[in-house]
């Protein structure tokens, strides 16, 4: 290893994107079902009106708008709009007097570069540790490992992959031996790549912890769970809720991501972000989708009844064990496995046409369109009769 590089980083395992892109064969449909995108494009009208956009109104020799201000006002009314898909747990109507405004939110290149200067916020220098629940979303370990910021990780019911909350209660009362105090706990909402939402007991556990350590409710596939805890953010200073543009809103492209939480911590948020880190034409896209949202997430009913359709299908093969969804996604584990037989499954479906991806010692596969979403199960199905039990 290099000798200025820190010694630490060898042995961090990087994020994975598109693993299987790119290698597909070319005489037949390729079905990229592995990273949770929309399988939908944006409507050609308003791929005409970015277009139109970027040829008349964007100055390429110009910044973009440093401060997202006409963004975050679109932003604004569409966290206000999402309140009334309260999580069950909370049990309370939202109140029209009490609602966000822009000194509420900050956006980031990406949900990644929120999380990440939120673990600068709160644990740097050797100040914090995280805690994470795994399996779930792998970013938050990667990230804070390569900040140096060390990792407690706690497990998950295998049944239901409910958070082992009291194990992790333990972890924030008594870190590890030579950990700092943990200083942020990051929980999404619904889970990658279990599928699970938070349930009412996690919804409480999360409720009592001290406000000395912040709560991050990643929220990536709210539109697809309809449930949200944005509400709690008015209520505790110590939660904050991040979502992304990459999923329901089809702009995956663009890297559009926001964070929603109390004034003083966006206004640090505000100060880490590197200046112009939202490119204008990124701004634009996700403008026009806020504009014309209701068009544009009736691809959310759509991937929602083909979620359903697709969960039967796969529950009914004697070989798979479909876990339930509320997500964009399915996670699914072979009864009988190792990671031997996954990898064959893996391998023969990519030789087929469809890439879904290995996580949490299952199969998280995407929901695509109804066509390829029954090339899937097919596919699947017909590698599942060579697998060698």
């Amino acid at each position: 290893m290099l000798p200025f590089l820190r010694t630490d980083l060898a042995q961090t395992i990087g994020y994975k994107p598109n693993p299987g892109h790119g290698s597909c064969p070319h005489d037949r449909p390729i079905d990229a079902l592995d990273t949770n995108e929309s399988p939908f494009d944006l409507p050609a009208a308003l791929k005409q009106t970015l277009a139109t956009a970027y040829q008349t109104e964007i100055q390429t020799n110009r910044y973009p708008d440093g401060s997202h201000q006409l963004l975050k006002t679109w932003v604004q009314d569409y966290v206000n709009e999402s309140r009334q898909y309260g999580h069950p747990a909370l049990k309370t109507n939202p109140s029209p007097s009490q609602g966000f405004g822009v000194e509420h939110l900050s956006l980031g290149n990406g949900s990644d570069e929120l999380i990440r200067s939120l673990l600068i916020a709160t644990c740097l220098p050797q100040c914090g540790s995280v805690l994470v629940a795994d399996p779930t979303f792998s970013m938050y370990g990667i990230l804070a490992e390569s900040l140096g910021i060390p990792v407690v990780r706690v497990g998950r019911n295998p049944d239901d992959f409910a958070i082992d909350w009291m194990m992790a209660q333990e972890a924030i009362d008594r870190p590890p031996a030579g950990f700092p105090p943990v200083r942020i706990v990051f929980m999404v909402h619904p889970n990658s790549p279990t599928a699970n939402g938070l349930s009412e007991a996690e919804v409480r556990w999360l409720e009592s912890i001290p406000e000395e350590v912040l709560v991050v409710i990643d929220e990536a596939y709210f539109e697809f769970s309809q449930s949200t805890l944005i509400d709690q953010v008015l209520e505790r200073s110590n939660w904050v809720i991040t979502r992304t543009f990459s999923k329901a809103f089809r702009l995956a492209a663009h890297r559009v991501g926001y964070a929603v939480g109390h004034p003083e911590l966006i206004a640090v948020l505000e100060k880490l972000r590197l200046p112009y880190n939202l490119p204008t034409f990124s701004q634009s896209a996700a403008i026009v989708a806020l504009q014309h949202r209701t068009q544009i997430l009736e691809g959310v009913t759509a991937i929602i009844a083909e979620r359903d359709r697709l969960t039967q299908v796969l529950k009914a093969i004697p070989a798979l064990h479909c876990y339930p969804t509320v997500g964009n996604f399915l996670f699914v584990r072979l009864r009988q496995a190792s990671p031997e037989h996954y990898q064959y499954v893996l391998e023969q479906l990519h030789d087929r046409g469809t890439l879904i991806r290995y996580t949490g010692h299952g199969l998280r596969i995407t929901i695509g369109d109804e066509a390829m979403n029954h090339r899937t199960s097919d596919r699947l199905q017909a590698v599942l009769k060579t697998l060698p039990f």
